[in-house]
């Protein structure tokens, strides 16, 4: 899955399949943060700190240790698509997060690659208004993810 705002090269494409068909992993993250992308692509500085907190965040609340969570270029095995129930998630940019939630949930090892991006004025339809929202939502859907955990609530997106 590629965000279709040109933020993202798609010369990686063999580098992420490669690594999906050694079976050592079930989906590869694209992460602007490692390597530095980031910033150097021209991310906005308020865009790289809130992605820096709710990426803290949610490793706090999952249990992970990604570099992101919020890379708009992943790739899955068939078998991540037919294991989780992305059919329950949001239609709002929140989709891919509860996605990555659910990946982690089920178990699955998740590769990352550094990616480089690039920012500009039409890359990316995703406003400030539109960002707190997602943010909010991400939380959400993190404490959701540990409270499935702990097994205090039972969410469908998990089934």
């Amino acid at each position: 899955m590629v965000h279709p705002d040109y933020q993202y090269t798609p010369l990686l494409i063999p580098s992420i399949t490669a690594l999906l068909s050694t079976g050592l992993y079930d989906s590869v993250l694209a992460s602007r943060i490692l390597g530095k992308g980031a910033l150097r692509g021209g991310m906005p500085k308020y865009k790289y700190i809130f992605n820096r907190l709710l990426t803290f965040s949610q490793n706090i609340l999952i249990g992970e240790k990604l570099s992101e969570y919020h890379t708009g270029y992943r790739a899955f095995t068939k078998e991540v698509i037919e294991s989780i129930s992305f059919q329950s998630n949001s239609d709002d940019f929140v989709f891919d997060n509860q996605m990555l939630s659910q990946i982690l949930y089920k178990g699955f090892k998740i590769a990352e690659i550094s990616c480089p991006t690039k920012y500009f004025d039409d890359a990316s339809s995703i406003n400030f208004r539109r960002s707190v929202k997602y943010g909010l939502g991400v939380l959400k859907t993190s404490i959701m993810h540990r409270f499935q955990k702990w097994g205090i609530a039972n969410y469908s997106i998990y089934k």
